[in-house]
C-alpha cells in the first residue's frame, strides 16, 4: 500500500512512479514538492466537493504542471504553461494512455495560472487550480482544514522563504521569452524581477494596430 497524506493516497502505478521519477530528474526540489502539495491540496478539495476525478491523472497534471520552468526549456518561444503541457502530452502518450484522458490534462496544466476560468473547467482542470491557488495563494482554506494543511506541510515542507523562492524560479524559467508573458500572471512576475522589462500592453496593441481606425 502507497503512502497516504492527510487520507490521500499518493498514487503508486506504474503510470505514477514514472511520473515521479520523470518530474523529480527535471525539476529542483523547490518545484518538486510544490507539485507534490498541490496534488495534495487537490485532492483534498476534490474530495471536499464530492467530484470524481482520476488521481493518477490529477497526479500526473500536478507533477508536470511546472516542468516548462526547467533549464530544459530555456530558450522555448511557447508559455512555460504551454511546455508544461505538452511535456505531460508526451509522457502520457509514451505511456499508452488514452487520447481523451491526455487531452484532459494537457488542457488543466495549460490553464492552471487561467485563475478565473479553470474553476468553470472539468474537475481535473478545476481541482489542479485549485491546488495551485491554495499553495501559492493561501486560498480555499475552507476546504482544507488546518490538520490537512498541517498534514500536507509536514510532508512536504514549503521551506524558508517559500514565497520569493517561487516568484524567483517562475522569473528564471520565462526570462529569455518575455514576449510570452502577454496577457499572463507572468507579466507581473518579470515586471519584479528584472528592470528592464516593459510589459506588452493589451490597449496599446489595440490602438497601435496596422489598422487605420
Amino acid at each position: 500500500m502507497g503512502q497516504s497524506v492527510a487520507g490521500i493516497r499518493i498514487p503508486d502505478s506504474a503510470l505514477a512512479r514514472a511520473a515521479a521519477a520523470a518530474a523529480a530528474a527535471q525539476e529542483p526540489a523547490l518545484l518538486y514538492r510544490h507539485a507534490m502539495r498541490v496534488f495534495l491540496f487537490a485532492s483534498l478539495i476534490g474530495r471536499r466537493r464530492a467530484l470524481a476525478f482520476d488521481a493518477d491523472l490529477l497526479y500526473v497534471a500536478a507533477l508536470f504542471h511546472d516542468i516548462g520552468l526547467t533549464r530544459r526549456y530555456r530558450d522555448s518561444r511557447h508559455r512555460f504553461e504551454v511546455d508544461s503541457a505538452n511535456a505531460a502530452r508526451a509522457f502520457l502518450d509514451g505511456h499508452g494512455v488514452p487520447a481523451a484522458e491526455t487531452a484532459e490534462a494537457w488542457r488543466a496544466i495549460a490553464l492552471h495560472t487561467s485563475f478565473g476560468i479553470h474553476p468553470h473547467m472539468a474537475p481535473l482542470t478545476a481541482l489542479l487550480g485549485a491546488g495551485v491557488e491554495t499553495d501559492l495563494f493561501g486560498a480555499h482554506f475552507d476546504e482544507v482544514t488546518r490538520a490537512e494543511r498541517d498534514a500536507v506541510l509536514h510532508a512536504w515542507p514549503r521551506g524558508a522563504g517559500f514565497k520569493e523562492l517561487i516568484l524567483e524560479a517562475l522569473a528564471e524559467g520565462i526570462a529569455q521569452r518575455a514576449a510570452t508573458t502577454f496577457g499572463s500572471v507572468c507579466a507581473d512576475v518579470l515586471e519584479r524581477h528584472d528592470p528592464n522589462y516593459r510589459r506588452m500592453n493589451f490597449c496599446g496593441r489595440v490602438l497601435g494596430s496596422n489598422w487605420k481606425d
